[in-house]
């Protein structure tokens, strides 16, 4: 066990390695062989490798295939292998590939014999259902080599040299050991719930045997089971000096949030990378909502500063090491198909923590606005947290404290630059005010043209109403085949 995160008796080290398990609901394997991915050209190298020398299956499971250079060079290796005669098995996800590859897309794979499914479209008799994804990104080749990552497969995580736009920043894990085998086992539980289930395959020897010394639990949630959600609450009420976490979307829940404040406050160096330019502009606006708790606590958040930070990890006092899938949000924690794996290596999570530091030098520091009389006082005041309340600034309707608003914020900006640090003041009120403009646009529409409002809001009723009314016909027909005698019954 991990010996930063637990106290130093023996008992106590068992019966923390007991929660963990439970927690994850995930048992602790040794005897694997991990490797860091960096970004999405070593994964990409990695997988076509691994895929190109396939001998006996290949089992790709992505949220993201599109078809641009990218996903067509996966298609050819692919297809080139099922023509050999190589089991090829593929699962995509429906709403992450939508307008991304079409079903045209797979042809050539399976007219070579390769088999290619759809999680989860959408489809009558489920109002919400299509909502749960298939989030995982996992490649299994012959039953030895397992990948999982947050990589998808597509040319936008491989930026734009020609444009100068640098590669979206991700990270996976190469696994090699007894851990592939739970890895195929998680593909095989998502791919059964697409259709009849995969074959029973032949167990290499060469999968059985020691590949390295890396303690690790592979942790493939579903639906409502939150073990990801459970681990890394339990993470964060462990952690003793350091609890690092890198996260595209982070949402927490109150709490999870709750659980880092503790820490924090309990003198752990709680750090937070999130994504300064984000593909989903909606959740960075969510994500920064949450920043001032989170810095009057001591949590330092910092925000990465190329085009996209894609990648979820987490490390924890130099031991404990989580890489996968899963966003710290809702969604990741109880809505998906998610995978990650906890490696507890000393060796490994200080990897993790290296690159974590590489990382910080591309990001920017988020702090709070410092008092005001410090601020008169301290030359370096705009570049410190402060779990003090910035002064507000009074006559908050005039022109001058509006030209006092633009004032600090061309000095926060200038500051970011020169220090890598962004204050984070309290005299803007961005969120609130599109969220009143929103609230105020819908007022207006709902009054002056109230069919717009209740069209739409039919339209939604009669989708429910009609998704029940075949759920139950469903329920009810399989109701009376249960109850109707065999034929040969006197």
């Amino acid at each position: 066990m991990p010996s930063a995160l637990l106290p130093s008796a023996a008992p106590a080290r068992t019966l923390a390695e007991r929660a963990l398990s439970r927690a994850a609901g995930a048992p602790l394997l040794g005897d694997n062989a991990v490797e860091l991915l960096i970004d999405a050209e070593a994964h990409y190298s990695a997988w076509l490798d691994a895929i190109r020398g396939a001998r006996h299956r290949v089992l790709l499971e992505n949220y993201i295939v599109r078809d641009d250079a990218v996903g067509r060079s996966f298609l050819e290796a692919l297809t080139e292998r099922a023509r050999a005669g190589v089991f090829v098995a593929v699962l995509v996800d429906w709403v992450g590939c939508l307008g991304q590859s079409r079903g045209s897309f797979w042809a050539p794979l399976r007219a070579a014999g390769g088999l290619v499914r759809v999680f989860n479209p959408l489809r009558l008799g489920q109002s919400v259902g299509w909502i749960s994804r298939d989030h995982r990104k996992v490649l299994v080749v012959d039953g030895v080599h397992g990948f999982l990552s947050g990589v998808c497969i597509s040319g936008k995580w491989l930026g734009d040299a020609r444009r100068g736009v640098p590669p979206w920043r991700d990270t996976g894990v190469a696994v090699r050991g007894p851990a592939v085998a739970e890895i195929e086992a998680a593909f095989a539980d998502s791919w059964s719930t697409t259709g009849d289930p995969l074959p029973d395959f032949p167990r290499l020897l060469s999968a059985a045997e020691p590949a390295g010394q890396v303690a690790l639990r592979v942790i493939a949630t579903q639906p409502s089971t939150a073990g990801m959600y459970r681990l890394d609450q339990l993470i964060a009420a462990l952690a003793r000096k350091t609890l690092w976490l890198t996260d595209a979307y982070f949402v927490g829940l109150a709490p999870y949030v709750q659980a880092l404040l503790a820490a924090a406050r309990d003198g752990v160096d709680v750090r937070l990378l999130v994504p300064g330019n984000s593909d989903l502009a909606l959740v960075a606006g969510v994500t920064r909502t949450g920043y001032r708790p989170l810095l009057q606590a001591g949590i330092r958040v910092f925000e990465w500063n190329g085009p996209m930070l894609h990648a979820k990890t987490a490390v924890a006092d130099g031991q404990w090491a989580r890489v996968g899938s899963s966003n710290l949000n809702i969604a990741s924690w109880l809505g998906n198909f998610e995978i990650d794996v906890a490696v507890e290596d000393a060796g490994f999570a200080s990897q993790l923590a290296a690159q974590y530091e590489r990382d910080l030098e591309n990001a920017t520091e988020i702090v709070l606005a410092p008092h005001r009389h410090r601020a008169l006082h301290s030359t370096d005041a705009a570049v410190r947290s402060s779990q003090r309340r910035p002064a507000r600034v009074r006559g908050g309707g005039g022109s001058s404290s509006r030209a006092a608003v633009g004032a600090l914020r061309v000095a926060n900006r200038m500051g970011s630059v020169l220090s890598n640090q962004r204050v984070l003041d309290s005299v803007s009120g961005g969120p609130m005010l599109a969220t009143a403009v929103a609230l105020a646009a819908f007022a207006t529409v709902a009054v002056l043209w109230p069919a717009w409002v209740g069209w739409p809001l039919g339209g939604i009723a009669a989708w429910f109403a009609l998704n029940l009314a075949i759920a139950s016909w469903r329920k009810y027909r399989r109701h009376q085949r249960h109850r109707k005698p065999p034929p040969d019954a006197p």
